[in-house]
């Protein structure tokens, strides 16, 4: 499945992207609880897709794309807040988002797809 490493790539490097803001956050902004709440649902993005290779069903893979689409949904949350309250400049802010878009559109695609081929297989077996 291509979609996917490249989701699993892009996903990882994500969360170092956000690991390395929360750390900016902390230490040059002294912002704590703003920059937990991006950390934690920055990160888990990649990690449910990663626990989505071991899926024990379609619909256990779903269900982890799902989540990691609500957690991507909260990142884009958390970084438009902190631009909003003036901790990320505009470029920054600009960058997080392409990037958290970029996600979202592809877990999307990777859940419609999944599926799509989960009704046809039912359909195949009817």
């Amino acid at each position: 499945m291509k979609k996917e490493s490249v989701l699993r790539e892009k996903s990882y490097k994500f969360a170092i992207r956000v690991v390395k803001l929360s750390q900016y956050l902390q230490q040059e902004k002294k912002e704590y609880v703003l920059s937990k709440q991006v950390l934690r649902s920055g990160t888990a993005i990649g990690a449910l897709i990663r626990e989505a290779e071991y899926a024990q069903s379609d619909a256990d893979f779903v269900n982890k794309f799902s989540i990691s689409l609500k957690e991507t949904n909260e990142t884009d949350y958390w970084i438009s807040l902190l631009k909003d309250t003036d901790y990320l400049e505009i470029k920054l802010y600009e960058s997080l988002y392409k990037d958290c878009d970029e996600l979202i559109s592809m877990l999307v695609s990777t859940i419609k797809t999944i599926k799509e081929k989960i009704k046809q297989s039912k359909t195949l077996n009817s």
